[in-house]
This record gives structure tokens, C-alpha cells and sequence, in this order.
């Protein structure tokens, strides 16, 4: 084997993704209707805040399930 053909070390960890989810673009479409309502009205403030605070709930829990799936030392 020469300088050049070097044996690649084993990787020593694994790379973690979290799942694909809806969860940002319904926080963010929530979060938005939200501050329009602030010129809009009171309506579109209230809309948005009922979807954001629930989706933002949601968010959260599964970011917590997906950390307690990980292997320990994680």
C-alpha cells in the first residue's frame, strides 16, 4: 500500500437526522397569520395563535421522543 492509498479510520460516530416533519412550516404559517393580525385584526391573531401554540407544543414532544431514542452517551 503506498503514502497515498491510506486506509480510512472507521467512523466513530453515528450521524443523527430527525425525521421529516410539517411541524416548521405549520409554525411558521401560524406564527405569520399571527403578526399580520396585528394590522389585520384581531381575527387573524387569534387563528394563528391557535395553530401556532399547539404546533410548537407538538414540535417540542417530538423532539424530546426522538432525543430519548438516541443511544446512550448521546
Amino acid at each position: 500500500m503506498s503514502e497515498l492509498e491510506r486506509q480510512t479510520p472507521p467512523a466513530g460516530e453515528e450521524l443523527h437526522m430527525p425525521r421529516p416533519s410539517w411541524l416548521p412550516v405549520l409554525t411558521a404559517v401560524g406564527l405569520t397569520l399571527a403578526l399580520i393580525g396585528v394590522t389585520l385584526g384581531i381575527e387573524f391573531v387569534v387563528v394563528g395563535l391557535l395553530i401556532a401554540i399547539p404546533v410548537i407544543w407538538r414540535w417540542i414532544r417530538s423532539a424530546h421522543e426522538e432525543t430519548e431514542e438516541l443511544p446512550p452517551g448521546h
